[in-house]
């Protein structure tokens, strides 16, 4: 195993730095969170001349057919800059199920518009009393011959009020094995039946919504892979989902660990910076000690979804997501504690930081649902 970062990965960060940089300040950021819609046309299409979209889809549809390390690269910065929009519930949620689930007449349609920025997409999978396990899946889908019909409620659906198809996850056969029966399906948003409300949250630098499914009839052709064998490669795409969502929260503790030990430097108290003082030495030591075991955990996680064998890239799926999140949430609340009453302050963007840390550390499963899968996978 070798996960030191080549040349070419090197460049990939440097310029997607220097992009969100210039496109996505912190003004920004801020004028987005006020906006229903979230992000920019422009900021989009920028996004897809950088070819970002199309960095891990297969080459065979259209994409660059990169690993998932080169991406984590541009993900580290666009944490970093808590960049706005559809660009994570697109080629994460969306893209990521379709090549881990799909056949190859629906990867065929939908991920050459995902690579050229064409289409936009989410995935469906929470409900109001739900949680990560498939137990928690119980919106039905039942057949009517001639396919099936949805109903149901799912909530804390990313940019699903700008996605062009949602990849709706329901049951379709009960039993004792809840991880039978479990089906994806591929829905228009503008379906009959189907309503978006966009949801308040906390976190609104990422939009999320609900979606009420009311008797919405779905074909068999847009069954995404198999009927009732839905939870299998959904779970396998979401392990690099997780991976993805642990490089946006290295990104942003990055920017916060830097922001604490910045004012550290300037802020003058009886005479001398605070960073003087034994106190804020050591918080900020032990945040850059987090960051960076966090970051060689990151990496090493990415690297094995696409070397390793499943159990152990599910079990560094699972540790990155739960050690990267909780990270990024000490370094937010840490940063505040160092800053002091300008912590506190609206127009000081470290807030900002906090609530997508707060979001990251209990999307796709919080740190002790993952603990708790690392010990079933380890066999305890």
């Amino acid at each position: 195993m070798d996960i030191t970062l080549s040349k070419a990965q090197q460049d990939i960060s440097k310029e997607a730095r220097r992009f969100l940089k210039k496109e996505c300040s912190p003004d920004f950021v801020q004028e987005m969170f006020e906006d229903d819609k979230g992000y920019t046309d422009d900021l989009w299409s920028k996004i897809v001349e950088l070819d970002w979209p199309a960095m891990c889809i297969p080459e065979q549809y259209g994409g660059m057919g990169l690993d998932l390390l080169d991406l984590i690269m541009v993900l580290e910065e666009t944490g970093r800059a808590l960049m706005p929009g559809p660009f994570f519930s697109t080629i994460l949620l969306g893209a990521e199920t379709i090549i881990a689930a799909g056949n190859d007449s629906q990867k065929e349609t939908y991920l050459p518009k995902i690579a050229n920025g064409e289409i936009k997409g989410t995935l469906a999978l929470y409900e109001p009393d739900s949680g990560a396990d498939p137990g928690y899946i119980q919106m039905e889908a039942k057949s009517d011959g001639n396919g099936f019909i949805l109903n149901g409620t799912k909530i804390l659906v990313p940019d699903a009020h700008v996605s062009d198809f949602i990849i709706c996850v329901a049951r379709t056969q009960p039993g004792d094995d809840a991880e039978q029966g479990v089906t994806l399906f591929l829905v228009d948003p503008k379906s009959d039946g189907i309503t978006v409300s966009l949801l308040p949250t906390m976190d609104a630098t990422r939009k999320y919504c609900g979606v009420e499914f009311k008797n919405v009839p779905v074909s068999t052709d847009n069954v995404l892979g198999e009927p009732n064998q839905g939870w299998g490669p959904l779970c396998r795409a979401m392990q690099r989902v997780q991976v993805a969502i642990s490089a946006e929260s290295i990104g942003g503790a990055q920017w916060a660990m830097e922001a604490a030990t910045d004012y550290a430097k300037i802020r003058i108290q009886f005479g001398q910076p605070i960073g003087a003082y034994q106190a804020i030495k050591h918080r900020c030591a032990q945040m850059f000690v987090d960051v960076e075991s966090s970051r060689s955990l990151l990496y090493y996680a990415a690297w094995a979804q696409d070397n390793e064998e499943p159990t152990a890239a599910a079990i560094a799926a699972s540790a990155a997501k739960t050690y990267c999140t909780e990270t990024f949430n000490n370094v937010s609340c840490g940063t505040i504690q160092v800053l002091g009453g300008t912590g506190f302050v609206w127009e000081n963007e470290i807030h900002y930081y906090l609530k997508r840390a707060k979001a990251n550390e209990v999307a796709l499963g919080d740190p002790d649902y993952h603990r708790e899968r690392i010990l079933k996978l380890l066999s305890l």
